[in-house]
């Protein structure tokens, strides 16, 4: 009798074992990270049935939601960055530093720590809480940064601010794919348009304030006549505020279903999705004895969450396989290179506009924040011509970056030459749109080609590199003279390296889905 019993419960452990040949057959498209499921093929599968079900309900308000409220810290990490390039020149001017590039040299220092914290918490404590207290942490602290009573004090929180606001390109972006169906996923490029209303915001309030509340000359800048950078950072940091306010008390963001996946939730991930389709009347067929029987995952993380070994996994899943090897050194390297073009450029763009607007006669600060407002103001046009032509069949993420790098070329090649008032706004607006092409594609092919339990932790690192070189520009640009067209030679040769490496890179997501 005893020995009957041992074997039917040898039977039924059998049962429960995974048999992957039987898992339905994966819909491999040229996006899918098929390589992964040689790694953990357990992963792999629950990811599949988890896509079907994603795709099974479709579009919903949730989604559109979550693009407003993602496109949120998309919009303040561009504001603080565009900030740093109209408040420094005149905090130097009142404060008279040692070092001039101090402000810029603490805001990408920020960034950097910002998107490797912020990222790399993402994929261990999960979405949710770093996308909340990052946009909190960084409205708080920019306020403070327009009471600065000193030029130390001034860039150490515009480092604390930009480290709060730092990790939302690894989080909106993250955050955003994980509810997306396949059909849907190229409005993470469009989703960059708020990217150009951010610094659109920031054109606008510095074509409001920095006319009338500036000071010109360094002998005379007392703060009673240089309040307009003080007030860019006042209605700014109120502005942030109540974008997070929105987010933790208007929208109640719930954890992705890839995270709670990936961290063995599998109950909360189907509750998560049978919720979401409930409420929008959608169908959902997933079950969690669907998952589960497919046994349980293993690589996303270690014994241990807080503790090195779990750094050290997420790192690892990066360079699982060759090909995803290959893909997250390429996507340092586009990131390292449009992290030296795009500050040399837009940083110092007001200089070049005030250098260029003298020969036309438009010697005014109210032309130079006046074009740069308006310029700004056509970046936001970039992401949607972007998410277009992403879905044409030929072209895709990758080639749509090679368009937006090699057009760019062009057009800072050609504004050099300019030779009327009218040449120098068109082409800078031209050029806005166009580089806003190329980082609208790849902002959405970074996390689209990493799997879902390393995201936001290899997206982060990716950035990081842009933030790097963030402080590179901001070293070159304080012993280079910037009102000539030097850096603008530099910024348009790498945008031809990007080309290059944008057309070399192993994974084309359009017609897939990532895991």
């Amino acid at each position: 009798m005893e020995a009957s019993v041992d074997h039917n419960n040898e039977k039924k452990v059998q049962a429960d074992v995974v048999d992957l040949k039987a898992v339905p057959p994966m819909d491999i498209g040229p996006g899918d990270l098929i390589s992964y499921g040689d790694v953990d093929p357990v992963l792999a599968a629950k990811m599949h049935l988890l896509n079907e079900a994603i795709n099974e309900i479709g579009w919903t308000n949730y989604q559109l939601k979550l693009f407003f409220l993602n496109g949120f810290g998309y919009a303040v990490d561009s504001l603080l960055t565009f900030y740093i390039g109209i408040a420094n020149p005149q905090a130097v001017l009142e404060f008279r530093p040692p070092y001039a590039g101090g402000g810029t040299i603490a805001l990408y220092a920020g960034l950097l720590v910002g998107v490797l914290g912020w990222g790399l918490s993402a994929d261990i404590i999960g979405r949710r809480w770093a996308f909340n207290l990052s946009l909190v942490s960084s409205a708080i602290l920019t306020i403070i940064v327009g009471a600065s009573p000193n030029y130390n004090f001034f860039a150490a929180f515009v480092a604390l601010a930009a480290a709060g606001a730092g990790g939302n390109l690894a989080l909106d972006t993250t955050v955003f794919l994980e509810f997306l169906p396949s059909k849907y996923q190229f409005m993470i490029v469009v989703m960059a348009l708020w990217w150009g209303v951010g610094q659109t915001v920031a054109g606008l309030m510095a074509w409001g304030f920095m006319p009338n509340f500036s000071c010109t000359s360094a002998d005379f800048c007392p703060k009673s006549e240089n309040m307009g950078w003080r007030y860019l950072y006042y209605v700014g940091g109120g502005f942030v505020l109540v974008l997070s306010m929105l987010r933790i008390f208007v929208f109640r963001f719930r954890e992705t279903p890839k995270y709670l996946l990936c961290s063995g939730q599998d109950e909360a991930c189907v509750e998560l999705l049978q919720d979401v389709a409930k409420k929008y009347n959608r169908p959902c067929n997933l079950t969690l004895d669907q998952l589960q029987r497919l046994g349980t995952v293993t690589t996303a993380h270690a014994a241990t969450r807080f503790s090195l070994s779990e750094v050290a996994m997420h790192f690892r899943g990066l360079f699982a396989t060759r090909k995803m090897a290959i893909t997250s050194v390429v996507l340092w390297m586009l990131w390292a290179c449009i992290g030296l073009a795009y500050p040399l450029y837009y940083i110092f763009l007001p200089t070049y506009l005030a250098t260029r607007g003298a020969k036309f006669g438009e010697t005014s600060p109210y032309y130079t924040w006046r074009n740069y407002t308006l310029a700004n103001f056509c970046a936001i046009f970039g992401p949607l011509f972007a998410g277009y032509i992403t879905t044409i069949r030929v072209i895709g993420r990758k080639f749509t970056m090679v368009i937006g790098a090699l057009s760019t070329m062009a057009i800072f090649f050609g504004y050099t030459s300019v030779k009327s008032a009218d040449q120098n706004i068109a082409l800078n607006c031209i050029g806005s749109l166009t580089i806003n092409i190329y980082f609208s594609a790849l902002y959405a092919y970074s996390p689209e080609v990493l799997p879902s339990a390393h995201r936001a932790t290899g997206t982060g690192f990716a950035i990081s590199f842009a933030r790097v070189m963030g402080i590179v520009a901001a070293v070159i640009g304080t012993h280079v003279d910037t009102s000539t067209s030097v850096p603008i030679y530099v910024a348009a040769s790498l945008f031809a390296v990007m080309a290059i490496l944008a057309a070399i890179a192993p994974y084309e997501p359009q017609r897939g889905q990532s895991i």
